[in-house]
C-alpha cells in the first residue's frame, strides 16, 4: 500500500476507496504499523512544536509550555490517539448488529483507522495554536468518511448508515471527552485540540462553542 496514495484516495474519493479497503487483506499490526502510527505522528509533533516552540497567547503576551512537559504531552497524546482508534473500532463493531450490520473486528478497525485520516492531517494546524480549531473542523470530515464506509465494511443497510454513524459519533465524543480531560491534566490548553483523532477534536470543539450556538 502506498501511504500517500491511500491518503489521497480516502479523502478525495472515499466511495470508490472503501470497497478496495474492504477487499484487501489486513490485520491490526499492519494497519497500525503502516498507517495509523505514521499519521498519528503529525498532530503529536505539530502540537509539541506549536505549544513548546512557537507558543500561544494574546495581546502581545506569549506563553510556551515547558519543553519537558511538552514532550510528555506529545508522547501521551500520541499513545492515546492510537488507543482511541482502537476504542472507536470496538464501538463500531459492537453496534453493528443493532443496525443490521455484520460484526467484523478487522472491518471496524479499517473503518476507524482510515476515517481518522482527515483528523490526523488536520493536526498540522497545531503548529500555529491559534489555528488549531481548524484541525477540529477537518476532523468533521471523518464523520462523513464513517457514514460512507459503514455500509461497505460493516455491511449495514444504506438506510441505517446515518443512525449508525450518529450513535458511533456520540459514543466517540464521550470517549474523546475522557481523553481530552486526561490531556488537560498534563497541559491544560485549548491549543491541544489539533493533536488527537477526530473523536477528541469534535469533543473539544464542542466545548469551545458558546452555548447560544
Amino acid at each position: 500500500m502506498n501511504l500517500v496514495q491511500r491518503v489521497q484516495d480516502i479523502l478525495l474519493k472515499p466511495k470508490a476507496t472503501w470497497p478496495a479497503i474492504d477487499a484487501e487483506p489486513a490485520d491490526t499490526a499492519s494497519l497500525y504499523k503502516n498507517y495509523v502510527m505514521i499519521l498519528a505522528l503529525i498532530p503529536a509533533v505539530a502540537g509539541f512544536i506549536g505549544l513548546s516552540v512557537i507558543g500561544f497567547g494574546a495581546f502581545g503576551v506569549n506563553f510556551r509550555v515547558p519543553v519537558v512537559t511538552g514532550l510528555v504531552n506529545m508522547v501521551v497524546g500520541y499513545v492515546l490517539s492510537l488507543v482511541m482508534v482502537f476504542v472507536l473500532a470496538l464501538i463500531i463493531d459492537a453496534l453493528a448488529p443493532t443496525f443490521e450490520g455484520s460484526k467484523s473486528q478487522i472491518g471496524a478497525l479499517k473503518l476507524s483507522a482510515y476515517a481518522s485520516t482527515a483528523s490526523f492531517l488536520g493536526g498540522v494546524f497545531s503548529l500555529i495554536p491559534s489555528l488549531s480549531i481548524l484541525g477540529a473542523l477537518a476532523a468533521l470530515y471523518g464523520i462523513y468518511l464513517i457514514y460512507v464506509g459503514l455500509p461497505v465494511l460493516m455491511k449495514c443497510p444504506p438506510d441505517k448508515a446515518l443512525a449508525y454513524t450518529a450513535v458511533v459519533v456520540v459514543c466517540a465524543i464521550i470517549g474523546g471527552v475522557v481523553i481530552a480531560w486526561v490531556l488537560s491534566l498534563l497541559t491544560p490548553s485549548p491549543a491541544r485540540v489539533g493533536a488527537a483523532p477526530f473523536a477528541v477534536q469534535v469533543a473539544a470543539m464542542q466545548q469551545m462553542v458558546p452555548p447560544r450556538l
